[in-house]
């Protein structure tokens, strides 16, 4: 996809990912359309860009209908709660932005012959029984769980965009989105590390839920952006995992955070929610092979620059 060529609409553009692909793009001479009902994204994440030539804020709620006027080069659906805080908070909301939110991007991207990305999640693969999790891995999903509203709308999502591509002959694209940190993470958000930060700042316990031994891969946000833009520009159908294969503890995760702010870890074991996830690791072959793509911060220095961003925040009570 040529860097100069027409209009990109990003769904969920205020959010803490869509917001970074907002001013990449802008910089890679497109212009924007950031698409945003402000549920869970927030204005000031886009407010350096307003005024920007080339940049367009549409507050929309994508699950009722997305209409724009004139040549669009690609759509990025990237609209959806996407921490257990929000979509547990908001679970029709999930359900309905997976569905009908996808399908209305997929419209538009259809209507004005323009290619599609759907931003997907490691979530589709629920709690998985295969370790590291390729693309071809089917899953372990509850679908009557609570965390299923967020893993089932995803699945159906990828089910929707692979129909559009087969019955249409669309230009789809599908990224599975492993956990990823960066500025513009919420406080409030409720995912670990942005947790792990506050609680650090604020000189309390980390809350570590089971024994911890639990893993994650932990990703910067400035590899995320590079592994769509890539995605996108290619002719990779087939969905795509993005995110960091260096896979730790829970436990180990929040002495990390600990080290990071400068504190002592100080940790407060609390129960597992329903269908955590025991292990979450990415296979990333895929992107290497085909996107000649692979992560480039290590976590240390992402966890550096995110926890300055928190103590811009005025969070710090040390």
């Amino acid at each position: 996809m040529a860097s100069d060529a027409g209009r990109v609409v990003i769904t969920g553009g205020a959010g803490f990912l869509g917001s970074h692909l907002c001013e990449r793009f802008l910089a890679d001479g497109h212009e924007v359309a950031c698409v945003d009902n402000f549920v869970t994204g927030r204005r000031t994440n886009v407010e350096q860009l307003i005024g920007t030539p080339g940049f367009q804020l549409v507050e929309a709620n994508v699950s009722e209908r997305l209409q724009f006027e004139g040549p669009v080069r690609a759509v990025l659906h990237f609209a959806s709660p996407a921490s257990p805080v929000d979509y547990l908070r908001l679970p029709v909301e999930t359900l309905e932005v997976g569905a009908f939110g996808t399908r209305n991007a997929l419209q538009l991207a259809r209507e004005a012959g323009a290619r599609f990305l759907l931003a997907s999640t490691s979530e589709v693969y629920g709690d998985p029984q295969v370790n590291p999790q390729p693309e071809d891995y089917w899953g372990n999903v509850n679908p009557v769980g609570p965390r299923s509203v967020y893993d089932e709308a995803k699945r159906f999502a990828e089910a929707l965009t692979m129909a559009h591509h087969r019955a249409y002959a669309m230009q789809t694209r599908i990224v599975r989105i492993f956990n990823t940190i960066g500025e513009r993470m919420r406080p409030e958000d409720g995912r670990a590390v942005p947790s792990f930060i506050t609680s650090a700042l604020r000189g309390e316990p980390l809350t570590v839920h089971g024994d911890g031994s639990q893993t994650r891969s932990v990703g910067y946000v400035s590899d995320v952006v590079e592994g769509v833009v890539r995605l996108l520009a290619s002719d990779v159908t087939t969905p795509v995992n993005i995110g960091n294969p260096e896979e730790l503890t829970m436990l180990e995760l929040a002495r990390a955070v600990a080290g990071a702010v400068g504190v002592d870890p100080q940790i407060q074991f609390v129960d597992r929610p329903t269908d955590d996830p025991t292990r979450r690791r990415p296979d990333i072959t895929r992107a290497r092979e085909l996107l000649g793509w692979e992560p480039k911060v290590p976590l240390a220095e992402g966890l550096a620059r995110t926890v300055s961003w928190f103590r811009t925040l005025g969070l710090d009570t040390q």
